[in-house]
């Protein structure tokens, strides 16, 4: 990250209050300040003579400048500095027509005096008095480059805007002797050699300013041979068998935890990557499937361990030995008339609500968030008075029921003696409570299995552009249910009780291999449809725009994310519209290397950093040698400091040469309305 300061004064004139300009002070300032680059940017004038001066003074990129009295604002209008005679002979024109502070220019007088506009680095006050608005704003926007703000807030403010330019804070200093106090107000652009231009196409892109440098991208090593990448957006260069992939299959190997989506692994090309699609789908939404069958699952574990059958077996035994000793009253002996021969066991308490009531109490007494609203209504004491009741109520239950769980032990014991020296017919023992609750609950599964059976849309996601719609609806046969199960079990017997909920249950439970936990999954079919824009389904090349997404939103679970050529398989539309704004928002939080031909990707993705894959001779062997820098550098660099020029390298990587670019921009024109 490079620091700079393009708006300092260092002439007083009618816009100023009076000040005496020191070079020593300036020295001072570049050097305490640590800047990187500044310009010289006085009100409506420009002294060639004393720019000179500062400039052979500096160790840093001193750019010319003047700041406008254009229209109601203010505008920096800074140049490269190539013909400083010629930038003088133009700003005395500004001079001559702009004589107190009240004078200023329309943006028709600039036009005439500076010419063509976007030779210059254009920032007019943006959120800072005073304004350019209006119709001027939107004459100038075409050759803004940024725009000042006058505070770091709205400089966040501004970053986040996409209407509004790329905002920048300048320290707006007047260089005097008695400057003992500099200003914080600079801006940081991730740059690497400074130039004009370099400047120029950083501003341009608000990804690559910044308040502090720990907020801009940083070089990591990424080979032994100190090569470096981005830990933003890499963009890798390079002609056929360069190698490109090569370079990338390295970086695969060094970073721990990455993920590499290959060229072509995303395109369907058969039945088998269609359901290869359909089973990524349905993975990549099972949170949402278990969520949504979390209720399913309740009963099923409540229903599972019911047996109706048994239960019939049970009350059928018990009316049987009812009647029978009925029937054999007469040979009741002195062991079956014992009190306890026929003694119920005690119901045992249920402690589960009272325990979850006192949970609920103290999460009511612990809360913090919501402290202020709880003790309007209900006081902390009284709270806590109830939560000790409730408990000493907990304690005497557990000991009752502590109590019953020794007395049934003992009746049980006594009963089974007793059964065994009596000739008397003992009642089987059923509880009927029991017997009645299992049925309701049988019944209430089947009511809850049947609305589910029903067809309905669950969930309808909207995913850059695209559609998940998910439906459940009935299983259509033993097959959708084994595809279901994730087995080669074979489900046609079980199936064929599948109208009858709880019947179907007990005929999976009969299947051994077949995991109960999985069982809930087996009774409702949840389907999904990838819908285009038009809300229509999505076709082959549609399935594989969606998968590229889905790909690209999961890389933020790994440390770096590599991508070989995406535009082998998609238009230039989609990769600009939605492919490059998620590779860039990804970039904010973990490295990404694109390989690509495409100017597409190549030159609209703002890139961080450029990397060029090159095979070269040498003494009669081959070698690949990679180069990289900064898109706004000259020349590109290798590991071992031979260097080439990054113009040449972008044209001919993304435009096959400057002829052919020319070539096509001209057959462009011809056809534009």
């Amino acid at each position: 990250m490079k620091k700079i300061d393009l708006h300092i004064h260092t002439v007083s004139t009618q816009s100023d209050v009076p000040f005496e300009f020191s070079l020593t002070a300036f020295q001072e300032y570049v050097e305490t300040a640590k800047l990187d680059a500044v310009a010289i940017t006085n009100h409506d004038i420009f002294d060639s003579e004393q720019f000179r001066t500062i400039k052979n003074a500096l160790s840093i990129p001193v750019f010319p400048g003047i700041e406008i009295n254009l229209a109601a604002g203010h505008l920096l209008l800074i140049s490269n500095g190539t013909d400083l005679d010629g930038f003088q002979s133009k700003c005395d024109q500004v001079t001559a027509k702009i004589q107190k502070k009240t004078d200023s220019i329309s943006f028709e007088e600039l036009h005439a005096i500076y010419g063509d506009l976007s030779d210059y680095l254009l920032i007019p006050h943006a959120d800072k008095n005073p304004e350019i608005t209006g119709t001027t704003f939107e004459k100038l926007k075409p050759f803004i480059a940024a725009g000042e703000v006058a505070s770091s807030k709205k400089f966040i403010y501004a970053i986040k805007d996409i209407q509004k330019p790329t905002p920048v804070l300048f320290s707006d200093l007047r260089i005097q002797q008695k400057l003992n106090k500099f200003t914080g107000r600079q801006t940081y652009i991730d740059c690497g050699q400074i130039s004009f231009d370099s400047v120029k196409s950083c501003l341009q892109d608000k990804s690559k300013v910044a308040l502090s440098a720990e907020d801009g991208n940083s070089l990591l090593p990424i080979f032994d041979d100190g090569q470096m990448i981005s830990s933003g957006l890499n963009i890798l260069l390079g002609e056929r068998s360069s190698g490109k992939t090569y370079t990338l299959n390295r970086i695969r190997e060094t970073v721990e935890n990455p993920k590499y989506i290959a060229q072509f692994q995303l395109v369907q090309q058969n039945e088998a990557d269609e359901r290869d699609f359909n089973n990524e789908v349905q993975n990549s939404r099972s949170i949402f499937v278990d969520g949504y069958l979390s209720g399913l699952k309740a009963i099923v574990d409540e229903v599972i361990n019911i047996d109706l059958h048994a239960n019939e077996l049970k009350l059928d035994a018990y009316v049987q030995s009812l009647l029978k000793s009925a029937a054999d009253a007469d040979r009741q002996d002195a062991y079956s008339k014992t009190a306890l021969f026929s003694e119920t066991e005690f119901v045992l308490p249920d402690l589960k609500a009272l325990t979850e009531l006192i949970e609920s109490v103290r999460n009511i007494i612990e809360n913090i968030e919501f402290r202020t609203v709880i003790e309007k209504h209900v006081e902390l004491q009284a709270l806590k008075e109830l939560s000790c009741e409730l408990i000493l109520n907990l304690r005497e239950r557990s000991y009752e029921q502590r109590k019953r769980k020794i007395a049934n032990e003992i009746i049980k014991d006594v009963k089974s003696e007793l059964r065994l020296r009596t000739s008397a017919t003992p009642v089987d023992e059923i509880d009927l409570f029991e017997y009645c609750l299992d049925r309701a609950k049988v019944r209430k599964f089947e009511s809850v299995v049947s609305l589910l059976k029903q067809e309905a849309t669950i969930s309808d996601q909207g995913i850059q552009g695209f559609r998940v719609e998910a439906k459940r609806l009935p299983f259509a046969g033993a097959l959708e249910v084994r595809g279901a199960s994730g087995t080669k079990l074979a489900f046609s017997d079980a199936f064929k009780k599948y109208d009858v909920p709880y019947a179907y249950l007990r005929e999976l439970l009969k299947i051994e291999s077949l995991t109960r936990s999985e069982i809930y999954r087996l009774f409702v079919r949840i389907s999904y449809r990838i819908l285009n824009r038009d809300g229509f389904e999505v076709s082959g090349g549609e399935r594989s725009e969606f998968r590229l997404l889905q790909h690209i939103c999961d890389a933020q679970n790994y440390d770096i994310l590599l991508i070989d050529e995406p535009e082998s398989s998609f238009d230039n539309l989609f990769l600009k519209s939605d492919v490059n704004a998620i590779l860039k928002a990804i970039s904010e939080t973990m490295p990404v290397v694109v390989v690509t031909h495409n100017n597409t990707v190549g030159a609209s993705i703002g890139a961080d950093y450029i990397l060029y894959a090159r095979k070269e001779s040498e003494n009669g062997t081959p070698c690949y040698r990679l180069y990289s820098g900064r898109p706004s550098d000259k020349t590109l660099i290798s590991a071992d400091k031979k260097s080439l020029e990054s113009h040449a390298v972008v044209l001919n990587s993304l435009e096959a040469g400057s002829e052919a670019y020319e070539g096509r921009r001209k057959r462009y024109e011809t056809i534009k309305n």
